[in-house]
């Protein structure tokens, strides 16, 4: 069998190797790799050919090339938890959080969210839209169906009404009283 696998991936296989070179370093970011990442190539569809022939070699072969490039790409990706996990190998103080220190988170997340829901709808849109699902200016725009500059004048007045009762409490409230709404819905100060 091996022989005639040998002589089958000769003739089917190894016939495409300037075409897949030619695709490797068209598609592949590292050129250094391209070499490397051929012979793999090879190992896999040597060995899958070894169980059963594909009907469409020269298909197999792209394919394969493809999936090996994903899953090297996907394992890029992947940081290991064991680089992260050594704290003591890299001399970074670790903390136990005591239950103190973490009702006092809490209670700050739960002033923060208290804020943040006392923000006028359009507000608080644009607020979650740019800050926690992190969209581009011109997406949260797109989204609400207003101007960027819309979008800023809520962020503005988003974040101001916040920090005024995260940090103030109830000052936010009468401050907001000497604003007007325009069309979008966003506030301009009055003139007295």
């Amino acid at each position: 069998m091996s022989d005639a696998l040998d002589s089958w991936f000769a003739r089917e296989i190894l016939v495409h190797e300037q075409a897949l070179e030619r695709y490797l370093r068209r598609c592949w970011p590292h050129r250094d790799d391209v070499h490397d990442l051929r012979q793999d190539i090879y190992v896999r569809v040597y060995e899958a050919a070894g169980k059963a022939l594909p009907n469409a070699p020269k298909s197999f072969l792209f394919t394969t090339a493809r999936n090996l490039m994903t899953d090297r790409l996907r394992r890029a990706k992947v940081v290991s938890i064991f680089s992260v996990g050594d704290f003591d190998g890299l001399n970074v103080l670790v903390e136990d959080v005591s239950p103190e220190r973490e009702f006092s988170g809490r209670q700050a997340l739960a002033r923060l969210a208290e804020a943040f829901d006392r923000l006028p709808d359009r507000c608080r849109e644009a607020v979650w839209l740019r800050r926690v699902e992190d969209l581009p200016q011109k997406a949260v725009a797109a989204r609400m169906g207003v101007s960027e500059k819309t979008v800023e004048k809520h962020l503005a007045k988003g974040m101001r009404l916040m920090t005024a009762s995260y940090y103030g409490g109830e000052a936010a409230t009468s401050a907001d009283a000497t604003h007007a709404i325009d069309d979008d819905g966003c506030t301009n100060q009055q003139a007295d």
